[in-house]
Order: structure tokens, then C-alpha cells, then sequence
């Protein structure tokens, strides 16, 4: 039963890099990205609000910190990811954000004085290989010879915003509840988008675009964090971690069955080598799972 907690969330994040997509041609990314955690706002206000403005004066010390957690997860990486849907594919979006886990190693070297490991190197050499694979759709003299999509070179730099934010939740260690840690960043959140949304195209309300918004700020920025919360305090960090590295093959399904693709060899082997490179690095036992403490995505 407590399995179908992580199982939950993957499959709402694994929508969710659908949702960037379709977005991608009907809402500015600079809209969604506002609205997103608006809707988030609103429905977390009532359970939230009074208790955070209670503890405000424990709160204070940290508000820099979780201002800048906010840039980086909610803000940088949300945001990089709807750009990304104009001129990637829904399942790049996946397996790119897929090395979250990868890059939170290699992160945690210098912020939290991990050793490297030899399943580190492995993993992310791996992972890497099958990356290129991906990008480069087969053809690597192509991907040198042309450079990267704008799309995935946001993407990355999305991720690398997104991990970097996973390991400075483990290093600084606020001694704050998790929702009213998520909810304060909401707050920061939409300040630090509003120029962005100022400066986004107009949105227009329909039975196309409510769904997506709906979808992105209930379900993918409220149901997914408490399902991974439950997930993790019924299971463990560690066992409720190991689902995360289902979802770029839950992406690849939802993306033939809901948008069409189709999926070439270069997609499988990318996909199978990114995830073996992520479980790979994960063995070593001086090394906890980077999307263990996750509050969003």
C-alpha cells in the first residue's frame, strides 16, 4: 500500500514533462511559470499560512536561504524547463532531468565533503555516454559538428539549478518543517517570477490551457511533494529514491500514448544508460540518494 506513494509521484512528475510540452504552444513559459506556483499558493494558504506566521521568528534567520532555494528550484529550474518544451522533446525533458540524482553527487564533493567513488565515476560516465547517445539521436559527428539543442542546453542548465538545490537542502539542514519550508519558497517564488510574467504574452483562459495550469500547480507542486513526503516517511529515503528512476520510462509511455512520439533505438539506449549510470552511482554506501528529500518538482 505505501508503495503506491513514490509510485504516485513518479507518474505525476512523469506527466509533468508532457505538461511542459503541450504548454510550450499555448501558454508563455514565463505565464505558466507564475501561475504554477500561484495555484499552489492559494491551495496551500489556508493549511499554511497561520502556522508559518507563527513561527515567523524562527523563520527569519533563514529567509535568505530558502529565498535562494527558491531561485533555484522553483524559479531557475521550473521556468528553464518550460522554455526547454519550445524546441525539445517531452522525453529529453525526462531522462535530462533524470541526472538530477548524478549531478547531486558530484555536487556533494565540495558542499558536503562526499569521497568520490569509483561507482560515481562509472555511473556518471555511463550516464554521460548515454546522454550524447540521445542528443546526438544517433549520430554523435552531427551533435560536434551542430552543438546541442537550445532546448536540452536549458534543460541542463535547469537541472544543474535543480540538483545544486537538493544538495544545499542536505547542507544547511533548516531546523523548519517541510511545508512550511516549501511554502515560504512558494512565496518567494512568485515575487521573483513577476517581472517574468509581467513581460510574458497574455494568457488565454480556455478548455486548453486551465488543464495544464491545474495540472502543474495542484497536482505537480502540491499531490506529487506530499505523495513523496508520505512515501518517504512510510518507506525510507532510500527505498522511496529508487522509484524516482522510473520515470523517464513512464515519461517515454506517456509521451507515444498522449503526443504521438516515437521512439528510435538511440531513445532506449540513451534511456537505459542514463538510468544504469543513476542506480550505478547510487550503490556506493558512503552515498544517500540525491532525490531522497525532494519537496517538489
Amino acid at each position: 500500500m505505501y508503495y503506491l506513494f513514490p509510485i504516485i509521484t513518479v507518474f505525476i512528475w512523469a506527466g509533468n514533462a508532457i505538461i511542459n510540452k503541450m504548454a510550450s504552444t499555448v501558454i508563455d513559459p514565463g505565464a505558466i511559470s507564475f501561475y504554477r506556483w500561484l495555484i499552489a499558493f492559494i491551495v496551500l494558504t489556508p493549511f499554511l499560512a497561520l502556522s508559518t506566521w507563527k513561527h515567523r521568528k524562527y523563520l527569519l534567520p533563514y529567509l535568505s536561504k530558502l529565498a535562494f532555494l527558491s531561485l533555484l528550484g522553483m524559479v531557475l529550474n521550473q521556468s528553464l524547463g518550460y522554455y526547454a518544451g519550445l524546441s525539445t522533446t517531452a522525453l529529453n525533458l525526462s531522462l535530462i532531468t533524470s541526472l538530477v540524482p548524478l549531478m547531486g553527487l558530484f555536487l556533494s564533493i565540495p558542499l558536503l565533503k562526499q569521497k568520490l567513488t569509483v561507482y560515481a565515476v562509472l555511473g556518471a560516465s555511463v550516464s554521460f555516454a548515454g546522454l550524447i547517445i540521445m542528443l546526438a539521436h544517433g549520430d554523435i559527428q552531427a551533435l560536434f559538428a551542430h552543438g546541442m539543442n537550445r532546448g536540452d542546453v536549458l534543460l541542463l542548465l535547469g537541472t544543474l539549478a535543480y540538483a545544486l538545490y537538493v544538495v544545499l537542502i542536505k547542507r544547511w539542514r533548516m531546523p523548519i518543517s517541510n511545508w512550511q519550508s516549501v511554502y515560504v519558497q512558494v512565496c518567494f517564488a512568485l515575487v521573483l517570477l513577476l517581472p517574468l510574467f509581467i513581460l510574458s504574452k497574455p494568457t488565454q483562459f480556455s478548455s486548453q490551457t486551465v488543464p495544464l495550469i491545474l495540472y502543474a500547480g495542484l497536482l505537480a507542486s502540491v499531490i506529487a511533494p506530499w505523495c513523496w513526503m508520505m512515501g518517504i516517511e512510510h518507506l525510507g529515503a532510500d527505498r522511496a529514491a529508487i522509484f524516482m528512476n522510473l520515470m523517464p520510462a513512464v515519461t517515454a509511455v506517456f509521451a507515444s500514448w498522449l503526443l504521438g512520439a516515437s521512439l528510435s533505438w538511440f531513445d532506449y539506449t540513451g534511456m537505459a544508460m542514463i538510468i544504469s549510470g543513476v542506480i550505478l552511482a547510487q550503490r556506493s554506501r558512503g552515498t544517500k540518494p540525491m532525490m531522497a528529500k525532494v519537496p517538489q518538482k
